[in-house]
């Protein structure tokens, strides 16, 4: 099969997978296969490139049904059966969407995250929506590994680069979620004191005091920001989105209600995000493949009148459908 070229993707670097990634794994689609032997699925991805033509069905029902850690193995193997860098290959063999997806497959976790990070902020320009995303829906022990990686692969700092590519009140919210210090579970006295100062530097003021908003959403576990939430409600009359909507703009605002809705539900805040721009789709489709795939299916069905299946089924074509229909796991109609 011919394919146009796509585009560039970094190479996959066999590490052990953290802690935090690894130890979530269970409302994901895809899973460690029990039997795994990684010679025999090296030997299969070898043939399936080598000679005319390329067996694409073969390598995407592979890899979307291994896990990460599995997909690593199997790099190693490669090299060592046939040595050749398997990601290398398989670029060479696949095109457009679907090498950029497998590419991405065949990336460990917090590297992919990196990648994203990185690539959201070298050259012109910023794409701000993926600081967002990643930084306000990613646990503190994530956040402090994907800084320390990022530390290590590009040697620099990602405060430093997120600060000198961003400004204002949004730089501030960035550099608090960078800070990964969230406090932990519930602080029973400071519910109706955080309610009261966020109502106080919104709705009760002339203008907006910005800095508030940071301090408590950046600070508070999600624990904690839900009861607040309920006690903005009672007191303002408002849910805390319709007061960020009306007292902010821009990419403050856009940061802002992400926090919410990550301390409301982090599967709804993913199925929004599919649902809203499914450009993003390799993105979060293969980050949360292993995570929590099956919670963000059950929440994009409870919220829009269709499935995340369907919606993958209309807006894509392919090998590209084929692969993310793998990693959805199945359909909620």
């Amino acid at each position: 099969m011919t394919h146009s070229r796509g585009l560039s993707n970094p190479k996959g670097v066999p590490v052990r997978l953290p802690l935090s990634f690894s130890t979530l794994a269970g409302r994901g689609t895809v899973k460690a296969q029990s039997g795994f032997n990684a010679n025999n699925d090296s030997e299969v991805l070898y043939k399936a490139m080598k000679g005319l033509g390329t067996d694409e069905d073969a390598i995407l029902q592979l890899l979307t049904a291994r896990s990460n850690a599995q997909r690593q193995d199997i790099k190693a193997a490669y090299k060592t059966l046939h040595g050749k860098d398997l990601v290398d290959d398989l670029k060479s063999e696949l095109g457009g969407k679907f090498e950029s997806l497998i590419v991405a497959l065949m990336t460990p976790p917090i590297k992919y995250e990196v990648t994203c990070l990185r690539d959201a902020i070298k050259g012109a320009g910023t794409d701000e929506k993926v600081l967002i995303e990643i930084l306000a829906s990613r646990s503190p022990n994530e956040v402090n590994e994907i800084k320390s990686l990022y530390k290590q692969e590009h040697d620099h700092d990602l405060e430093k680069d997120v600060t000198g590519d961003t400004g204002g009140h949004f730089q501030r919210m960035l550099v608090v979620l960078l800070q990964a210090s969230r406090q932990q579970g519930i602080q029973e006295n400071l519910i109706q004191s955080d309610a009261q100062a966020l109502f106080a530097a919104g709705e009760q003021k002339y203008g907006t005091d910005e800095g508030q908003f940071i301090t408590i959403l950046g600070n508070r576990s999600n624990a904690h920001l839900r009861r607040v939430f309920e006690e903005y409600r009672k007191l303002s009359g408002y849910e805390i989105e319709e007061s960020i909507q009306r007292e902010t703009s821009g990419t403050l605002q856009e940061v802002l209600l992400a926090v919410v809705k990550c301390a409301r539900s982090v599967p709804g805040y993913f199925a929004d995000s599919l649902y809203g721009a499914m450009k993003t789709l390799i993105r979060i489709m293969v980050s949360r493949s292993e995570v929590d795939m099956l919670d963000i299916r059950a929440e994009f069905r409870k919220r829009f009148a269709t499935s995340l299946h369907k919606m993958i089924q209309g807006d894509t074509s392919g090998d590209y459908r084929k692969a993310l229909l793998l990693l959805c796991g199945g359909d909620d109609a």
